[in-house]
């Protein structure tokens, strides 16, 4: 013990001794460790001290961006994680987190939390899948977080329409970003071209802006005057309307129509409609389909004399009329009695004397009632056009200026889309939700569909062409406008108007443009056009989505234009006399590259003008049943039902002035190149028919532009001699009919 306490007491002094000295060493090691990492924080060039480094200070020079700006921009941010030591991403808009880099597009946890509308991921195992779908469930129970900055619709990553993320009672205000863009497997458009189109410079027109309401009340006013129509064949003639004679009615008016609203006509002179008056005329005493069976044309010849002289028995004809059609009706039902062995060729040689004989005086004796239904249907077009007119006005804030003169001294500029003069008041909300590839717009329980594919074409076109409506606050109450007006247009029935819309093949444009410089559609919609700059009927709201008009006042000084009009004799008629005016009038290159229905017996008069003209460069023929068109209904219609083999021949015109001929000649091998763009693809050519055959489509169709499915909408033949509700588009005509299939409108 005492040596153990002696040893303790002789090394106390030493370390007693000791400590002041290797405290001071501490301290000057503390101190020369800071100043070292003083030197280290201002030094850029020197290296770290340590594994871990400093903290950033003011003084730091900025990094470069370790994320791309459109990450930025919409929100994430690189952050490092002291639990895990290692870095994490952040998004201040949403509260989500994830360990990897964020993708552009990714669904998002709170407004998307089961990923249905994301993108599929490429790569990467399911078990870290796994793992971020648990995170960003946890991190989903954290509140919404506004976005502290606008978003603009050039934000990558936003929809800035986009309205189905958020209840009913808060405004359409993108907060979130949105899944990730749809991509259509197939597009039919080309919406980077520019045009070549040289206009002069125009002032903003004055028409009234589209609005919900006021479209709302049009379709219930339209489709009243449809009944109205149906109702007055019905009484007056015992007849059905023919097919789509109402929707070329009202392309046959607004040729002519000075009146203000843009489809219901209410200023046309002469007022009795000559489409109108000659459509119903020849469907009466009764309507005549075609016909394939020996049954058939029996029936149909007894029903036509049976008709004919029930009519001239209760109307006030001559009686030198009277005495032709009751001999031959009753001429023509003693030999059907008599002779039961004739064949379908006796049955429509028989058929075609009879009309011969006792279509004049038929005609003369329903002349008066026909005429009557075409003055009555105007009348009250003529007032709901005035009805609507004034609810629109009370909608608006202020009148519409006045019209501005044209200045025919105004600057000569490429062409751009329509202005309103007007200013759009606040539009009611419209509700947009998606049913698989169907985008669905709801206002006041009025629904409309587009498939997802034009959904997005509407919204590129809009982000193009509208200056008014930057955050696209507009955007769903105006494409609902667009599609209610050219579904009430071209009717509710199923394929009804889809020939009236019909385009050309995406491998045909594609040669337009690529040899004859063609770069402008004169007949067109946002819905089925190729190129974002067109003309089209309905300035007040197609001008939002690209369109340069109405081409009947479109005036072009240069340019390549393709016109595809739709098939009615008084447009085309009218769509010549254009063509030779502003030919005539430049000096410019000036192209128009034409395509019509060869209709040959009789000639229709846009045909034989065209013909004759001086413009008229080279002609083209396609054969009937060789070559196909774009459904009208492409927007609504499946993809095998797209495209539809024409029954008809086409011409292809090219009208040109001697500059325009220079620049883009039609030469042998660029038509040899358009002739060949027009035939079918060899799949749709094996799937399809000219006969009655059933209908059917590819079991595996090609994704590539101009390879598309057909139907071959003319063997869907009309057994039912009085029918007069198919489900094809075309109008049937029997082989015997006086006129030529010019109503089944591109089919």
């Amino acid at each position: 013990m005492s040596e153990a306490a002696g040893r303790e007491r002789s090394r106390g002094p030493d370390t007693d001794g000791q400590e002041p000295q290797r405290c001071a060493l501490t301290r000057s090691r503390v101190e020369e460790s800071k100043m070292a990492s003083d030197q280290t924080s201002v030094k850029t060039d020197a290296g770290p001290a340590s594994s871990q480094a400093p903290p950033l200070s003011p003084n730091t020079p900025t990094k470069p961006p370790e994320l791309p700006d459109e990450l930025v921009q919409a929100g994430w941010s690189k952050c490092w994680s002291r639990r895990e030591n290692r870095p994490y991403y952040f998004n201040r808009f949403t509260n989500q987190s994830l360990w990897e880099v964020p993708v552009l597009g990714q669904h998002d946890v709170i407004s998307d939390p089961l990923g249905l509308n994301a993108a599929p991921a490429e790569g990467g195992d399911s078990n870290g899948r796994k793992r971020r779908m648990s995170e960003e469930q946890s991190l989903s129970k954290r509140p919404k977080v506004e976005p502290s900055t606008p978003i603009s619709p050039s934000t990558p990553g936003v929809k800035p329409w986009s309205s189905e993320e958020k209840s009913s009672s808060t405004p359409a205000t993108p907060s979130t970003p949105a899944p990730a863009p749809y991509r259509p497997s197939v597009i039919y458009w080309d919406l980077d071209v520019q045009t070549n189109a040289v206009i002069r410079e125009r002032a903003p027109v004055s028409l009234l802006p589209p609005h919900p309401e006021i479209e709302l009340q049009r379709a219930q006013l339209v489709t009243k005057l449809r009944q109205h129509y149906h109702e007055l064949c019905l009484q007056r003639e015992g007849i059905d309307p023919p097919r789509e004679s109402f929707n070329r009615w009202l392309l046959e008016r607004k040729v002519i129509d000075k009146g203000l609203d843009p489809l219901l006509p209410s200023d046309c002179e002469p007022v009795i409609s000559p489409s109108m008056f000659r459509e119903v005329m020849s469907d009466i005493p009764i309507r005549l389909s075609r016909i394939k069976y020996k049954e058939e044309a029996r029936k149909l010849l007894f029903k036509y004399a049976e008709a004919a002289k029930k009519m001239i028995d209760s109307r006030n004809a001559s009686p030198e009329s009277r005495k032709v059609v009751k001999w031959n009706a009753e001429d023509t039902m003693n030999w059907l009695r008599r002779d039961h062995s004739a064949s379908k060729e006796d049955y429509m040689e028989r058929l075609e004397h009879l009309r011969l004989q006792c279509g004049p005086h038929v005609a003369a004796v329903a002349k008066d009632s026909v005429e009557g239904i075409c003055s009555k249907i105007f009348q009250l077009s003529a007032e709901y056009s005035r009805r609507l007119r004034q609810t629109h006005l009370n909608l608006l804030p202020s009148p519409p200026p006045d019209p501005p003169a044209p200045d025919a001294s105004a600057r000569l500029v490429y062409c751009y889309p329509l202005r309103l003069a007007t200013p759009t008041p606040p539009l009611p909300r419209v509700e947009l939700h998606f049913e698989n590839d169907v985008a669905c717009l709801r206002f006041k329980g009025e629904m409309v569909k587009v498939n997802r594919g034009h959904f997005s074409k509407l919204e590129l076109l809009y982000r193009y062409s509208c200056i008014d409506d930057p955050r696209f606050e507009k955007f769903l109450s105006r494409v609902w406008c667009l599609l209610k007006r050219y579904q009430v247009m071209f009717g509710s029935g199923c394929n009804e108007g889809s020939g009236l819309q019909g385009a050309l093949p995406v491998s045909v444009f594609e040669i337009l443009h690529k040899h004859f410089g063609v770069s402008f559609e004169c007949f067109a919609s946002p819905l089925n056009s190729y190129f974002k700059q067109f003309c089209s009927a309905f300035p007040d709201i197609d001008g939002f989505f690209g369109s340069r008009g109405p081409f009947l006042s479109f005036s072009p000084v240069s340019g390549s234009f393709e016109a595809n009009p739709p098939f009615c004799e008084e447009l085309m008629d009218a769509m010549v006399s254009h063509f030779e005016e502003l030919l005539s009038s430049s000096s410019e290159p000036l192209s128009f590259v034409v395509f019509v229905p060869d209709w040959r017996d009789p000639e229709t008069p846009a045909l034989t003008r065209m013909e004759s003209s001086r413009f008229l460069r080279e002609q083209l023929h396609v054969a009937a049943y060789e070559h196909e068109y774009r459904s009208g209904s492409q927007h609504v219609c499946k993809k095998e039902d797209m495209s539809y083999r024409a029954v008809h021949g086409t011409a292809v015109l090219f009208l040109q002035n001697d500059a325009g001929f220079v620049k883009w000649a039609p030469t042998a091998e660029r038509l040899s190149e358009l002739s060949a763009a027009f035939k079918p693809s060899r799949t749709n050519s094996s799937s399809s028919s000219s006969g009655p055959a059933p209908q059917g489509s590819d079991p595996a169709p090609k994704p590539e532009p101009g390879n598309h499915d057909n139907h071959d909408n003319s063997h869907h033949d009309d057994n039912n001699n009085n029918s007069s509700s198919s489900s094809s588009p075309a109008t049937r005509w029997p082989p015997c009919e006086p006129h030529n299939p010019r109503h089944q409108q591109q089919l």
